[in-house]
């Protein structure tokens, strides 16, 4: 007999809801034959540090994104640091980035001196808040990273017209939404500059890679000049001189990720496709229990390089994480963000910044403090992360929602039984 709705909870000592095979439904990336041909390709030719499907997988970003200039890195830190270079950012410009995000985002910027100036994040999308990004403008402030967060895209309206009022750059990082839209625009042709991860969690695996786009032809001869020397005799410009030297740094992509990267991009559409409708079925259950999905505006394409709901304590009285612990005993994966918050780390609480940021005298820096941006950490105490299910079929789903149902239907009774335990 499985177990039902009703039944006693299981951290109450009933039977687990989720049975079904998590690795089957949850794996990633997916590799396959056209895989191993694209790699196989690249070997057999021999030129295994500068094939042209380096050039090939440029081609295909550019076209994804409608973006005149595209160079591929090693990367999405990589690219980032030339995004922060092309920018022709000086020490003590101050960068507005988010502090939900992941390190690579902000910690680049500050091998050129830039200071980030860690605002909050709205509720609606999890990205930058417009209001508070204005409320920390000052002369010294240059340009704002956006990030679209697991895959939802920003409040650009309001933060283009911020950028456009204050003569700002907006840097993408679009890690998190290859294949996400904004009022028909692709997301990485937002801003000034994007960035893409191919990391091999993300949206579009090559196991390591990084995808740098830009509209400015002078952004793109920058980012050439400082990571790949091979492309600078090629400029248009007199930055040719610098052919034999760059300015010191390589991050030119390996063209075995290359690709791999080529051969996923070609089935992103298609995985973003079944991905997509799989937790739109499952947030739609959800949401009719009272959690919040994120489930995207009408203007709006969403994709989801990662699950995050936000649980309603309103709604549902279980403190956030006695519910995760709930529904783990129920079967579930599920878990709290992964990513800490920025500004409390003691990278930046200790000062250790300064270690690599080289600050000239007389260049203020803000205090990082733990306890700043109450509003975002108070928030991200509330969220909880499911899995993507990018293979699931719609048992493994309904069990899950069966079993959010079960511990929602007994939130009281686990509540109590809680209390005694602790008593």
């Amino acid at each position: 007999m499985t177990a039902t709705i009703t039944d006693r909870p299981a951290i109450l000592g009933g039977k687990p809801i989720v049975t079904a095979d998590h690795e089957a439904a949850n794996r990633w990336p997916i590799l396959g034959e056209e895989d191993e041909q694209a790699v196989l390709r690249v070997m057999r030719d021999g030129r295994i540090s500068g094939h042209p499907v380096i050039r090939e997988l440029e081609t295909d970003y550019a076209r994804l994104t409608g973006m005149p200039h595209a160079l591929a890195h090693n990367n999405g830190t990589a690219g980032l640091l030339a995004a922060f270079h092309a920018i022709d950012l000086q020490p003590g410009d101050e960068v507005l980035v988010p502090t939900a995000t992941f390190w690579a985002t902000v910690l680049p910027m500050m091998w050129l001196g830039a200071v980030p100036v860690f605002c909050e994040s709205e509720p609606e999308r999890l990205g930058l808040d417009p209001a508070d990004m204005e409320r920390r403008i000052t002369p010294r402030t240059r340009a704002i990273v956006v990030v679209h967060m697991f895959g939802l895209p920003s409040k650009m309206t309001e933060i283009r017209a911020l950028a456009a009022k204050h003569d700002l750059r907006i840097i993408e990082d679009a890690s998190h939404a290859h294949g996400a839209a904004w009022r028909g625009q692709p997301c990485g042709s937002l801003g000034d500059i994007a960035v893409f991860s191919m990391q091999g969690d993300k949206l579009v695996p090559a196991g390591e890679g990084g995808m740098f786009l830009c509209r400015d032809y002078e952004h793109f001869e920058r980012a050439a000049c400082l990571g790949d020397i091979a492309r600078i005799i090629e400029l248009e410009t007199p930055a040719r001189r610098f052919a034999a030297t760059g300015l010191g740094v390589k991050t030119r992509i390996s063209p075995l990720s290359a690709a791999v990267g080529r051969s996923q991009l070609a089935r992103l559409e298609e995985r973003n496709r079944r991905r997509n409708a799989n937790l739109e079925y499952l947030s739609r259950r959800l949401e009719e229990l009272g959690f919040h999905t994120f489930l995207p505006p009408k203007h709006v394409r969403r994709v989801y390089f990662e699950f995050i709901i936000r649980h309603e304590r309103e709604r549902i009285p279980l403190p956030t994480p006695q519910l995760v612990k709930a529904l783990q005993a129920e079967g579930c994966h599920v878990g709290q963000p992964r990513y800490p918050m920025l500004h409390q780390q003691p990278f930046f609480t200790e000062g250790r910044f300064r270690e690599i940021a080289r600050l000239p005298e007389g260049i203020a820096v803000p205090k990082y403090r733990a306890d700043d941006l109450p509003l975002t950490v108070a928030a991200n105490e509330t969220l909880i992360k499911l899995p993507t299910f990018p293979n699931a079929d719609r048992e493994i789903l309904d069990q899950y929602a069966d079993a959010f149902a079960r511990i929602c239907e007994n939130a009281e009774l686990i509540l109590a039984g809680h209390k005694e335990s602790a008593a």
